[in-house]
């Protein structure tokens, strides 16, 4: 089908689908990495900024931050003073900077068999093009 919707659904959940797959030694899901990913970079954003920055529903998120806190890779952040009371924050704990680490050489195993796969266009080209479509409203 020519149909960009729904290739782009397709391919959206064959990727996760592997990512998942390539993930679930480790115990996490590719969702829940990107979560892990973020929290590397920025920690101590709220929910919303998270959320917003990872085009992920809040209630996903949270759900997701949950069971990462259950698994002891996640930490609570007590909110600073220009922050509200009932914003909810987090930071890598230890564990999950160290799970980080051990799945990096994975991630990049599989971003460089995804980008061998995409050799025309150029993986670039894609992920620029996908990046602009993501901005659509």
């Amino acid at each position: 089908m020519q149909c960009l919707v729904l290739n782009t659904r397709m391919a959206a959940r064959a990727v996760t689908r592997r990512a998942d797959r390539k993930l679930r030694p480790f115990g996490v899901t590719a969702a829940q990495f990107n979560i892990l990913g973020a929290l590397l970079l920025q920690s101590g954003r709220s929910v919303t900024e998270m959320a917003n920055s990872l085009a992920m529903d809040r209630t996903t998120l949270s759900r997701n931050l949950d069971v990462l806190e259950r698994k002891g890779l996640v930490k609570a952040v007590a909110p600073g003073e220009s922050d509200h009371a009932n914003t909810r924050l987090s930071a890598l704990s230890e564990e999950g900077r160290k799970l980080v680490d051990e799945i990096l050489p994975e991630w990049r195993k599989g971003q460089a068999e995804l980008r061998a796969t995409l050799r025309d266009p150029d993986f670039t080209d894609v992920l620029t093009a996908l990046r602009q479509m993501a901005k659509l409203t």
